[in-house]
């Protein structure tokens, strides 16, 4: 009896040969179609070409945000009268000179930490760099009251004696910060007969490797424009002092790196204070108080474009969009956040919009925000970041080829970094368990 051919069988060359299970064979899926949205967002915003592989950049605080001197140690009383004088200690002067430029300035006396309001002065004279004859104007009490060590005189103005002449002038200087480009290379390499093979998958093995290594190479600066150290530092806290800095391979070149925005704000960052801009988010205790709070020092420098970038890993965005649920968090006072629904940039990578008491959130989801930074957000100023090139990105082909070499070698090359100024203006928000 002749046997019937079928199909259904797992070998011989009809199952391993003649059968074509391929669905779409030249159609190849990738986990992800933007892999780099930050390194994207600084490059499209602005790109500076540097004059050298270490770069300096200028900055400056305005110092009439905040002026103020410290009582030190000095424990006479303010004369309510109006008259007398006091002779005060004083140290700890930021934004201000303890010279003859501080005479007639008019100050606000607090406790430490701003507890409560002692009294207003008039700085009457200067005797040296720290000591200083004040005039009482007003006491909280309405009679003489002490002072105490670290008291806070804030100014609030100056006034200046009918007829007299100008008062001494003072002034800052500005703040160099400084980073350096750091050169990527990423190689891709095929054989002469696997270049010319005919292939499922994707037709051409050159190209798919390519496509990949492209996105590799992509990656490679994204995580160290976030994450990055410098050998020399950025003086971004005020006390590096400037250098080529960097390490020496194993034939000894110099090899320079990058300073990330993520380690900058971990390393220079405020953790408390007016200028806190590292903020840690409990989702066991966080409340809206503490939200609203911190979005007011996330916003206190406005952006121009009134709106910040806040690239997020997976956990942070699944912590706002749980918030942005219809049960809330009853567990921190039943309070939600409003987020608007998944939408594309025109730059190719998707965002929501958290909004807050202060300001508008662009949330993109970042994937090289994975594992130990799942839960960071990073929120950045556009106008005190930039994309720094040394020499311009290009694709480098067939850079292997003497004694006939039966291959194709090629590489991904660039000489960049990122540009951080006034790292206040930026912020680190962690979420954690």
């Amino acid at each position: 009896m002749a046997a019937t051919e079928k199909l259904l069988k797992a070998s011989g060359v009809l199952y391993t040969d003649r059968r074509d299970f391929y669905v779409s064979p030249n159609v190849v899926k990738e986990l992800w179609t933007d892999v780099a949205p930050f390194t994207t967002v600084i490059s499209n915003r602005e790109v500076r070409q540097t004059p050298d592989p270490v770069y300096k950049m200028f900055e400056h605080r305005n110092p009439w945000v905040k002026q103020y001197f410290l009582d030190n140690g000095d424990t006479d009383n303010l004369d309510s009268d109006t008259t007398t004088n006091t002779t005060v200690t004083v140290d700890g002067a930021s934004n201000c000179n303890i010279d003859d430029s501080l005479v007639g300035a008019i100050c606000e006396v607090w406790t430490t930490a701003y507890g409560s309001k002692k009294a207003v002065i008039r700085v009457d004279s200067v005797t040296n760099s720290t000591t200083i004859v004040v005039n009482t104007l007003w006491t909280s009490t309405g009679s003489d009251i002490a002072l105490a060590n670290n008291d806070i005189f804030e100014i609030i103005g100056n006034a200046q004696g009918e007829g007299t002449v100008a008062p001494e002038a003072w002034a800052d200087e500005l703040q160099v910060v400084y980073n350096a480009c750091q050169i990527f290379k990423t190689p891709l390499q095929i054989t002469g007969t696997l270049l010319q093979a005919s292939l499922r998958g994707e037709s051409s093995e050159l190209a798919r490797l390519r496509a990949q290594k492209n996105q590799e190479h992509k990656m490679q600066k994204e995580k160290a424009f976030l994450f990055g150290h410098r050998v020399g530092g950025t003086n971004l806290g005020g006390a590096d002092t400037f250098a080529d800095g960097g390490v020496l391979d194993a034939d000894g070149n110099l090899v320079r790196t990058t300073y990330g925005m993520v380690k900058a704000l971990e390393d220079f960052g405020a953790t408390s204070g007016d200028n806190q801009s590292v903020f840690t988010v409990s989702e066991a205790s966080y409340t809206y108080a503490n939200f609203v709070d911190h979005m007011e020092k996330v916003f206190q420098y406005v952006p121009t474009a009134g709106v910040k970038r806040a690239f997020c890993g997976a956990g942070a965005l699944s912590y706002w969009s749980k918030m942005a649920g219809t049960t809330g968090m009853a567990g921190n006072s039943g309070w939600t956040v409003n987020i608007g629904d998944m939408k594309r940039d025109s730059l190719g990578f998707n965002y929501k919009v958290l909004e807050t008491p202060h300001g508008m959130l662009q949330l993109i989801p970042t994937p090289a925000l994975r594992g130990a930074y799942n839960g960071y957000m990073l929120i950045v100023d556009d106008d005190n970041l930039f994309h720094a090139q040394y020499r311009s990105p290009m694709y480098q082909t067939n850079i292997k080829s003497d004694n006939a070499f039966d291959a194709v070698k090629d590489q991904y090359f660039s000489d960049e970094g990122v540009g951080i100024t006034l790292i206040e203006s930026h912020n680190l928000m962690k979420v954690t368990s």
